[in-house]
């Protein structure tokens, strides 16, 4: 997200694509209504059902399935020819002005430097062209047929009404409605917020939709902005700050990344990630990465760490492959790699489209540990495929909050995770509270027993 859930209450329009939060996100979905209420907001729905979002919509049109980047791209088209863009945000806060080198080119689907042997590209002639300053150059104007603007609707001209409505199904009518009252909201004193869920992350072209979100809402002047942004409605176990707090597989806190197993020299880790300005006076984020590597390794590692050991750079894992993701843990998994796994607040068997191969994968392991207040697929499936192997480890067990029997019970001392946490309302945690709060020292005695 890049705006909190309660500034969707400074919204003016809330654009919900891809996603049904009135139903999935109802206690998020107050504040879309105190939008409506109070900011006298209007709430638009695009989406290929008839939900109870739509049925709360000021305006509502039905999509074909799969069909949203098209919408999306037929908007950022009507609000470039239109001239409905805000123009001094646009020349001051996106990279509409710059001037992108003369071999960039898109024809036939494919864009320039492609490789047909190796399926990839060459993006040396996407880069932007430099002047002698060592900047990139740049048109205010916005009328050179090489800066990026002009280059963006270059790409977006073939989307009109007409050809988004013969892709999306949804009448031209409806489409212009919509757009002309999605582009009221250039203007300095009124935001829309986009909101959308898995209906497009889920897409195989997911990340591009989600960036042509985004491209609308800067041509709006709407990001940054309070009531504005792209905001993706997560679920629980709280998406937003597992990716906020890096614990993805390649990231750190703070958005910043591990190395790669090749990466072995602190220099030139640091050097590949410390982005220096483009443009004259440019604030530059991301040139201060040293300052905030350095900051995350001393209050890991403390004293420890210092400039004579690199901050203790070698203490940190290098990656082996570029994202360990689930798409990878279930295909080593497959094939025997991993033989335990612990899922909590997911789904796997209901996620995932091959639900025949994560069967089979979840099944070959020696012991599987779900986590969930509810019962899912993934905590049932273990029913039709034995309790437990010929291990001495317990195989299946679904310790949750509700009560849930286990479907092993656990050997020698092992406790479950209620018990662990005091949930019972009679262990040592429960006790513990009812007595002073707890210290560092019996926190860490409290979870190694």
């Amino acid at each position: 997200m890049t705006n909190h859930w309660v500034d969707i209450r400074n919204a003016n329009l809330i654009l919900s694509m891809g996603g049904n939060s009135a139903e999935a996100h109802p206690v998020g979905f107050r504040w879309v209504t105190e939008a409506i209420e109070h900011n006298k907001a209007e709430l638009i729905t695009i989406d290929p059902r008839f939900t109870r979002t739509s049925a709360v919509a000021q305006d509502r049109a039905f999509i074909r399935t799969g069909s949203d980047i098209a919408f999306l791209g037929g908007l950022i088209s009507y609000l470039i020819e239109t001239d409905q863009i805000q123009r001094e945000y646009v020349l001051n806060y996106t990279d509409a002005a710059l001037i992108v080198r003369d071999g960039y080119g898109f024809e036939e689907g494919l864009f320039s430097g492609y490789d047909e042997a190796t399926r990839s590209y060459d993006k040396q002639s996407w880069m932007y062209e430099k002047g002698d300053d060592g900047f990139v150059r740049r048109d205010d104007s916005l009328s050179d047929p090489r800066c990026v603007y002009q280059l963006l609707r270059g790409h977006y001209a073939r989307y009109t009404p007409e050809m988004v409505s013969s892709i999306s199904g949804i009448p031209v009518v409806d489409i212009q409605r919509i757009w002309k009252k999605i582009a009221a909201m250039a203007v300095p004193d009124k935001t829309m917020t986009i909101l959308y869920a898995l209906g497009w992350t889920q897409h195989s072209i997911g990340s591009q939709i989600i960036r042509a979100a985004a491209m609308v809402q800067l041509l709006l002047g709407n990001m940054g902005m309070p009531g504005g942004g792209v905001n993706a409605l997560r679920g629980h176990s709280n998406i937003q700050g597992l990716t906020d707090l890096g614990l993805l597989s390649q990231l750190l806190p703070g958005y910043m990344t591990l190395a790669n197993a090749k990466e072995q020299a602190y220099r030139a880790y640091i050097d590949k990630r410390t982005k220096q300005p483009t443009v004259a006076g440019q604030v530059s984020y991301w040139k201060n990465y040293e300052k905030f590597h350095v900051s995350l390794m001393k209050a890991w590692y403390g004293q420890a760490a210092s400039a004579d050991n690199d901050w203790c750079f070698d203490w940190l894992p290098k990656l082996e492959r570029p994202l360990y993701d689930i798409l990878d843990t279930f295909e080593r998994m497959s094939k025997g790699e991993l033989t335990g796994y612990f899922c909590q607040g997911f789904n796997p068997l209901a996620s995932f489209p091959d639900r025949a191969k994560v069967t089979r994968a979840l099944s070959s392991l020696k012991y599987l540990v779900v986590m969930d207040p509810l019962n899912t697929e993934t905590s049932e499936f273990w029913k039709s495929y034995g309790e437990s192997t010929t291990t001495s480890t317990p195989a299946r067990s679904t310790p949750r909050c509700s009560g849930c029997r286990p479907a092993v019970s656990p050997r020698t001392t092992a406790r479950s995770s209620t018990a662990r946490a005091g949930c019972s309302g009679t262990g040592p945690l429960r006790r513990r509270r009812a007595s002073r709060a707890p210290t560092r020292a019996s926190w860490a005695n409290f979870s190694s027993g």
